[in-house]
């Protein structure tokens, strides 16, 4: 059905559920910091634990709630477990969020006179 005058139709009820979903395991900073950090590149666990300064169980369960939900994937490399993430779409979504934010955050930049 499409919202009035605005010429879009609404995604069906399941679509906007995973959405949610979605959104609902990102709301946690935590995980929205392993999102973030997988996506400049793959990790193991321990890694990510570095990274985020979480505690390596905290982080190792992060992580299954994610793979749960089909956002991160893992693959065995030797004794370590690598994680990626595994739905581009999500990686454009943080990207983009955290990136726009981080512009409003960053103080405006003086421009010289004369220049």
């Amino acid at each position: 059905m499409a919202a009035a005058g605005s010429g879009f139709e609404d995604p069906p009820a399941d679509v906007v559920a995973q959405a949610a979903a979605a959104f609902g395991l990102l709301a946690s900073p935590a995980r929205l910091h392993i999102v973030w950090a997988l996506a400049q590149g793959e990790s193991d666990v321990t890694g990510l634990a570095e990274r985020v300064g979480g505690a390596l169980p905290a982080v190792s369960q992060h992580l299954t709630k994610l793979k749960l939900a089909g956002l991160v994937g893992s693959r065995r490399e030797g004794r370590r477990q690598v994680y990626y993430v595994d739905d581009p779409d999500v990686v454009d979504v943080v990207r983009l969020l955290v990136g726009r934010l981080t512009d409003r955050a960053a103080p405006p930049r003086r421009r010289l006179h004369g220049l």
